[in-house]
């Protein structure tokens, strides 16, 4: 049986975000990128996690395989916790902001960030890289993260230099 929280069942009512995790861009955007980095056997503030989301946000993986099939997988905030939170803990996880491009229209703002992850902070070289699309929604009082959109760099699928800072 899998127990669903109550804000789940109440989709108005997300945990409350910290003022300061959602006053900005910047401020959402670090929030993300804070709250499901950490080390080893680290449980995540899945409760943090959660107040940064709009209620009906999807977070979407995306590739392609050795034979150029390409798909994407479609996620809820719970269905998210549930299957990439172990992998984040089995050997650490570490993601960070390398690069942004951000257009805003009204109280909307799309962000394609640039990301590199490690297994710990120690590693010199990230095991990943790609692109986070973030789109981003201002209720007027907060920033609420609508949908993380990704894909990792590939050979065939490289980032290219405009979203490289370079």
């Amino acid at each position: 049986m899998v127990l669903v929280p109550a804000y789940a069942q109440d989709q108005s009512a997300p945990p409350k975000a910290l003022p300061q995790d959602v006053e900005s861009v910047d401020a959402i955007m670090a929030a993300v990128y804070d709250v499901i980095s950490g080390g080893k056997d680290v449980e995540r503030d899945w409760d943090r996690f959660r107040s940064l989301f709009h209620p009906d946000a999807k977070l979407i993986p995306s590739g392609c395989n050795a034979q150029n099939q390409c798909g994407a997988t479609y996620w809820t905030i719970e269905e998210y916790i549930e299957r990439a939170g172990p992998t984040l803990m089995t050997r650490g996880f570490f993601e960070s902001e390398t690069h942004r491009v951000e257009e805003r229209f009204g109280n909307i703002a799309h962000i394609f960030s640039t990301y590199d992850s490690r297994f710990t902070l120690e590693d010199v070289e990230p095991f990943q890289r790609g692109i986070n699309s973030f789109q981003l929604f201002n209720d007027g009082s907060r920033w609420w993260v609508i949908n993380i959109f990704w894909q990792g760099a590939t050979p065939n699928a490289p980032i290219p230099a405009q979203y490289s800072g370079n």
